[in-house]
């Protein structure tokens, strides 16, 4: 799973693997309990980060105007049917445009245009899927921290 690129073999079993990943490590737990394993990525929507980076703060630095926001969106539990966009640090949602699949399996790339005005702000970004799943605004908690998939956050700074 973490070095495929060494895969020499694979053996079909019939009945569940219990190695370590597997049974202890990738598992969505609450306390002590065995929890349930990590097996389909949630939805999940990035945004490429506009403007240009202040590293001191991490925020973006963008000029006020049109800004078209673009990423990508995936999920392992359908296919993805809706990306949202906030502007105003999730107080309100817009749709994004969706594009072209590359292939039956692969993210999905959508845009979104923004008329950015000055000040400061925080971009969010969450997709749908057809099973009905939405990525979480928050992350709800498990003790592994394990499928964190909650909605990418980005400081921006609009300038005049």
């Amino acid at each position: 799973m973490a070095s495929v690129k060494w895969l020499a073999s694979i053996t079909l079993i019939d009945e569940p693997f219990a190695g370590f990943q597997n049974a202890t490590a990738y598992r969505v737990k609450h306390g002590d309990e065995p929890g349930e394993p990590v097996t389909r990525i949630q939805p999940r929507a990035l945004l490429a980060p506009p403007g240009f980076p202040d590293f001191m703060t991490r925020r973006r630095i963008v000029a006020a105007g049109p800004v078209v926001l673009t990423g990508r969106a995936w999920s392992g539990t359908g296919r993805v049917t809706r990306v949202e966009v906030s502007v105003d640090a999730g107080a309100t949602w817009t749709d994004a445009d969706l594009g072209e699949r590359p292939g039956p399996y692969a993210w999905l790339p959508w845009t979104c245009r923004w008329t950015a005005e000055p000040g400061d702000t925080e971009l969010l970004v969450r997709a749908t899927d057809d099973s009905g799943a939405t990525q979480p605004v928050d992350q709800p908690w498990n003790t592994q921290g394990m499928a964190n998939n909650m909605a990418q956050r980005t400081a921006v700074t609009v300038r005049a």
